[in-house]
């Protein structure tokens, strides 16, 4: 006799959802002065490329030095896409060219895929270092399809405006990016509950019980690389309309760098660490480059940090204290963790305040001596200057041998009691 079973209805995973698409509508209607639009657009398209590497990465373990390949050929194709629609030779609306990048980074996903999924570990990112190098270099060499070093460019309006709709202001480009964006999100999210997601992880913590049960470890790494490559490919045709330029730029090892930096900043192990690191990511290279020269120093002094002190990255801090907050020991770590963040903020002030004083004496000595710092004029060859940073970093340190023992030991009470309140749970 068949049986009729009810399962309830996910109300956690539905606010989740929700509060997601919530975010994505109103997040230009917060940030819509100045360059916010352009941001929050920029923030849309790595976020998907983010989620696809980490499809490698975090769920493969797979490290790739090359994934920059298929979102930048996702890129060319979009935009020569968009070029031959504008000249009325392909009929496709600009909202579906990114389904030309998808295309296109599955169909090098197949050719290079296989190549590079041959072997893993280092093997394999060696083998995408190289590959990164070769298609970059093919970029110059090629310029009938790449454009040289000028790039191609296109104009993403085409044809007449359809309900209002031409893509030409910003605000619809990045509503077009918000709605590709969750429609990725939860693909990606699905793909993780399917077989194939369970067994790429499997492949990633044990590939010789993988092989020892039947199934082909190479074929899994194979089809997940292609899966990935279509939602980079998505990425890659994304930027082309945001930005109506592709060039070499797209395809190169820098490129590949970034999102590697920017998905562990966020936390591999966890679904929406690349969300996260897209959006500190962004703020680094593009907000803060707008501000000091000094923004990669800043940049890779904040990873070695977040990678010493929290390996997996910021999305393994709120976890940790999202855990806290449920077995409410939250109220027992708050105190001690203001107090820690205090100590850290001179110390930060008076290391930026150096390194910006240090950049000016390097950089901009033809310019005088005096540097606008935090709304103030600044002699940086002063004494009193100096001696501010050095009495900031000393007051920091002293805060710090202060108040950290203190959060160490709230800390471990807090998870002792955890375990304590786990184990009477049983």
């Amino acid at each position: 006799m068949n049986e009729l079973r009810y399962t309830p209805v996910n109300l956690g995973r539905w606010m989740i959802w929700s509060g997601y698409a919530v975010i994505l509508l109103i997040a230009p209607l917060v940030f819509s002065k100045g360059g916010g639009l352009t941001l929050l657009s920029q923030m849309g398209t790595v976020m998907i490329f983010g989620l696809s590497y980490n499809m490698l990465l975090g769920q493969g373990g797979m490290l790739s030095f090359g994934h920059a390949v298929y979102s930048g050929l996702g890129a060319f194709f979009a935009i020569h896409a968009m070029n031959l629609a504008g000249a009325g030779a392909l009929p496709i609306p600009t909202s579906l060219i990114p389904l030309v990048g998808g295309i296109a980074g599955v169909g090098f996903g197949l050719l290079f895929g296989y190549i590079t999924t041959r072997k893993a570990g280092t093997t394999f990112a060696m083998i995408t270092l190289g590959l990164v190098e070769l298609v970059f270099a093919s970029s110059l060499m090629f310029p009938g399809f790449f454009g040289g070093e000028g790039g191609i460019t296109t104009n993403r309006v085409i044809g007449k405006p359809v309900m209002g709709i031409s893509y030409g202001p910003q605000i619809q480009v990045y509503y077009l990016i918000a709605a590709w964006l969750f429609v990725c999100t939860a693909a990606v999210y699905a793909y993780t509950h399917t077989p194939l997601g369970r067994m790429i992880n499997a492949v990633r913590d044990n590939p010789e019980r993988v092989e020892f049960i039947g199934y082909d470890t190479q074929w899994v790494r194979y089809l997940v690389v292609i899966l990935s490559s279509f939602f980079a490919g998505i990425s890659g045709g994304l930027s082309a309309i945001n930005f109506e330029i592709v060039s070499a730029e797209n395809v190169s090892a820098i490129r590949s760098g970034s999102i590697l930096l920017f998905t562990f900043i966020g936390g591999i192990g966890f679904f929406f660490g690349p969300l996260l690191g897209a959006i500190v990511g962004i703020l680094f290279s593009v907000l803060l480059s707008d501000f000091t020269p000094a923004w990669q120093l800043y940049l890779g002094l904040f990873f070695v940090l977040l990678v010493r002190y929290a390996p997996g990255g910021l999305g393994s801090l709120i976890m940790l204290l999202l855990h806290a907050a449920k077995f409410g020991q939250f109220g027992r770590i708050a105190k001690p963790l203001g107090w820690v963040c205090l100590a850290v903020l001179p110390g930060l002030a008076g290391f930026v305040i150096g390194v910006e004083m240090l950049y000016h004496l390097t950089l901009e000595a033809a310019n005088g001596s005096v540097k606008q710092l935090f709304g103030m004029a600044v002699d940086t060859r002063g004494a009193t200057p100096w001696a501010v940073v050095a009495g900031l970093l000393v007051v920091s340190v002293a805060g710090w041998r202060k108040a950290q023992p203190v959060f160490a030991d709230a800390w471990g009470e807090a998870s002792a009691a955890i375990v304590l309140q786990t184990r009477n749970a049983r």
